[in-house]
């Protein structure tokens, strides 16, 4: 007697997967998330690759949901017309380990990263209406301009990058969005008019090297690995010194570049989990005033709310 195999597990493109993580909805889900103790999340796994980059294998859980990312990261990629980022992310039902979903890696990583940064705005931002200056104008770039005017309601975006033609194609993606946006040629001159602030470069060297503004929120997304870096060291001290630093996760501690070069003990710093949950480590580090930085690394543990967000809105 034959056995049928198993039905292969819906797979969601780059599209499908974009329109079942709008970006208010998949901020609830981190924020869902890190409220969730039945949440474990083991250190990933970074294999070097033979021309230059990184396969990333990210594993993370619930009570009833199991991921994986798998993805490769070559930083040189778009220089050759190819995504830096490539790979899927395998959705199992934790109990019965029923593969649920494939879900398309790049446009996860994207969205995941950009409505955290959101849920960090929400939480710790003092205007978090703008201007909003952009400092990067790749897919990072792009998402947190879509983020942060879905769910702040920013209309006024200034956007910067070494590459001309990338930041004049992001002022046209956000004027369709109805947005005021313009280019900016000068990052560190722009900070003085804009209350957010998000640096999203692909982090191969310092790109700001001026102090935010008092009343800054600063998301800090484009270094994840202790050798990368976009804000200068002594900005970083600054900030320290004057403002409040959250780091998304622990995992932090010994990937957060900006941080780590600036000399700063990372693992004193609260996380985001900290802030949502209230923690005597939040309530010992958050000033009343001065700028707020937000140093996002990344995590498997935004994918699983993001799967966790495709699920919830499938069952509905």
């Amino acid at each position: 007697m034959s056995t049928q195999p198993p039905p292969a597990p819906p797979w969601l493109d780059a599209q499908a997967t974009a329109e079942a993580l709008p970006y208010p909805a998949l901020a609830d889900a981190v924020e869902a998330l890190l409220r969730d103790d039945t949440v474990t999340v083991p250190p990933r796994l970074v294999q070097p690759l033979a021309g230059g980059g990184s396969l990333f294998v990210m594993p993370a859980a619930d009570d009833r949901v199991a991921i994986t990312k798998l993805i490769t990261f070559v930083p040189d990629n778009p220089a050759h017309g190819r995504p830096a980022i490539q790979g899927d992310i395998v959705v199992f039902d934790a109990r019965d380990g029923r593969r649920r979903l494939l879900l398309d890696g790049p446009t996860v990583t994207a969205r995941r990263t950009a409505a955290v940064s959101l849920l960090a705005a929400r939480r710790l931002a003092r205007r978090p209406g703008g201007p909003l200056l952009i400092v990067g104008a790749g897919v990072q770039g792009r998402a947190h301009l879509e983020a942060f005017a879905a769910g702040l309601g920013v209309r006024q975006v200034r956007i910067a990058s070494r590459s001309r033609a990338s930041a004049d194609a992001l002022v046209e993606h956000a004027t369709r969005l109805g947005l005021d946006a313009q280019r900016v040629d000068d990052a560190d001159a722009a900070l003085a008019d804009c209350p957010l602030v998000v640096s999203s470069t692909t982090a191969q060297a310092v790109a700001l090297r001026a102090r935010p503004r008092a009343d800054a929120f600063v998301a800090a997304v484009g270094a994840f690995t202790p050798h990368m870096v976009e804000w200068a060291p002594e900005v970083c001290r600054h900030l320290a010194a004057s403002g409040t630093v959250v780091v998304d996760t622990r995992d932090a501690d010994h990937e957060a570049g900006d941080l780590l070069q600036a000399g700063l003990d990372v693992g004193a710093l609260p996380t985001l989990a900290d802030v949502v949950r209230d923690t005597p480590a939040w309530r010992r580090a958050r000033r009343a005033d001065g700028p707020v930085f937000f140093k996002s690394c990344g995590w498997a543990g935004w994918d699983l709310a993001a799967a966790r967000c495709v699920l919830a809105a499938g069952s509905r």
